[in-house]
């Protein structure tokens, strides 16, 4: 990712999470560590759309890290698959938020 890119997605989603105020390398080690637990969110809530059959699949091919299969397997075997991450995202953003209010 070219870094000015990276910067404007570091401000936005620091502006989400709701940690404009802390240091610019806080925001870093923050947003690092919110990414692993979102995307592990989003992991699980489109898991438990697949067909118990399909699991095996799903973990051979994100193990591969072959994206455009995995991508494509996901687009026939959970349609809405690219809703359920977004909707699992701000989940987790709304339950950090929560979780910062005094």
């Amino acid at each position: 990712m070219i870094p000015p890119m990276q910067d404007e997605l570091t401000t936005a989603i620091a502006a989400d999470l709701g940690v404009t105020s802390l240091s610019l390398e806080e925001q870093k080690t923050l947003i690092s560590q919110f990414g692993e637990i979102a995307l592990k969110a989003a992991t699980l809530s489109v898991v438990g759309k697949l067909a118990e059959d399909k699991r095996e699949a799903f973990i051979k091919l994100a193990e591969a890290g072959a994206a455009p299969a995995l991508k494509a397997f996901l687009d026939t075997e959970v349609p809405d698959h690219e809703a359920l991450v977004k909707a699992a995202v701000a989940e987790e953003v709304k339950r950090f938020r929560a979780f910062q209010a005094p």
